[in-house]
């Protein structure tokens, strides 16, 4: 994995797994109805198993080993109802995932190895969704009745066969630009 990335956009990693097109033509098919939400366009659409932060080259190389040493069967996934992170100020209108138990798993395993990696990762509690948009000023009547419209919402299942170590770089406002570092087949 050796890459040399722009400078000085500080480089940022996360392990993900993706979503298939019909998963995320459903989702985007939703975006509607919350005044002030940044949409996330389909391709930005992933389900977050562990945020790194920002790392340098040779710790992404020790990262990308350790990533690749993880072993999980395949399992199936489903989306389950809306929610919103921010009491008091909302800033994120998310997809929940039902949490299956290898789904648990697969991140608690990512965050071992970031820190087999020599990496310091924040500890956060794992809250399986798919963020649909970032939320700027938007208020929580609008945010509520997407959550009502959606509470029964629940996708087809989808079958989880592989993680990426994605990067990012933060810009401005609107999607942060992805790219696949690393695929991780599950077996």
């Amino acid at each position: 994995m050796k890459r040399v990335y722009p400078d000085p956009m500080p480089l940022r990693l996360f392990a993900a797994l993706p979503l298939p097109d019909g998963i995320t033509e459903c989702l985007t098919g939703l975006q509607l109805g919350v005044p002030g939400a940044d949409w996330r366009q389909k391709e930005a659409l992933h389900l977050t198993l562990s945020f790194f932060g920002n790392v340098d080259n040779e710790a992404a190389e020790a990262l990308d080993h350790e990533l690749a040493r993880i072993h999980c069967k395949p399992f199936d996934l489903s989306i389950r109802g809306a929610g919103h992170f921010g009491r008091e100020e909302p800033r994120a209108l998310w997809m929940g995932i039902d949490a299956h138990p290898s789904l648990l798993l697969l991140s608690h395993a990512c965050e071992r190895a970031a820190r087999r990696a020599g990496l310091n990762i924040e500890k956060r509690s794992f809250i399986p969704h798919i963020t649909l948009a970032y939320l700027h000023e938007t208020p929580l009547s609008p945010i509520q009745a997407f959550e009502r419209r959606h509470a029964l919402f629940r996708s087809p299942d989808w079958r989880a066969d592989r993680f990426y170590l994605y990067s990012s770089w933060k810009g401005g406002r609107g999607d942060n630009p992805y790219r696949i570092e690393a695929e991780y087949p599950l077996a």
